[in-house]
């Protein structure tokens, strides 16, 4: 059974979306190859009032792999709370998510992504 967290900076060096979006691909094929069972996505929220555009493209991306079977599901920043049904059942897949800082911070800038067994590749 996969275990544990990753975390995955997806803003570093502020990269174009495109560059995000294959970064996103690389880390996700990684992370299941290492029995990750969750992966945490820093990719910021667009602070400056013109950004966001790594963190949209990025859960739009998410939306179609959960829709094609290659994620078990996503969560976003903003809904990861003990609070949100979501959360709750992501905590059994992937434990560590209970000590993640951004609980109940409501971090727009972060979205959890948990795996499935199906390949992306």
């Amino acid at each position: 059974m996969p275990k544990g967290l990753r975390i995955v900076n997806l803003e570093q060096g502020m990269p174009q979306v495109s560059t995000a979006l294959r970064w996103l691909e690389g880390e996700l094929y990684t992370s299941r190859r290492m029995g990750v069972a969750a992966v945490k996505l820093i990719h910021g929220y667009g602070s400056s009032g013109t950004g966001g555009k790594i963190r949209t493209a990025v859960r739009r991306e998410l939306a179609a792999r959960r829709a094609r079977g290659e994620i078990a599901g996503f969560i976003c920043g903003e809904d990861f709370s003990i609070f949100h049904e979501e959360t709750r059942r992501a905590f059994l897949i992937c434990d560590a998510l209970r000590q993640d800082g951004d609980l109940d911070r409501y971090n727009n800038g972060v979205t959890f992504v948990l795996l499935s067994g199906k390949g992306s590749r």
